[in-house]
């Protein structure tokens, strides 16, 4: 099967996807402070982020709220099934 070059990256995409992420537990505490803040100072923003792009070094990092994050080298996502395990 010849693939273009699209059709590669959505299976690529897919397959990361799909594969079950074990986070550093820095970076998952760090991960729900950053949303716990900003939940904090904005109480009436209804709309749930689909994760927070965190840098592995500094663990500074942002709300997405696009379903296909795009990341800096030094970034990770972390999927914010994994950060409401323990914040609801």
């Amino acid at each position: 099967m010849v693939y273009t070059s699209q059709q590669w990256q959505e299976d690529y995409y897919q397959e990361r996807i799909d594969v079950p992420m074990l986070l550093d537990p820095s970076l998952l505490r760090a991960a729900r402070q950053i949303y716990r803040t900003y939940y904090e100072v904005h109480p009436d923003h209804t709309q749930r982020p689909s994760g927070v792009a965190i840098d592995r070094y500094t663990f500074r990092g942002k709300l997405i709220f696009r379903s296909r994050p795009i990341l800096l080298p030094r970034e990770c996502f972390v999927p914010f099934s994994q950060l409401e395990a323990e914040i609801y």
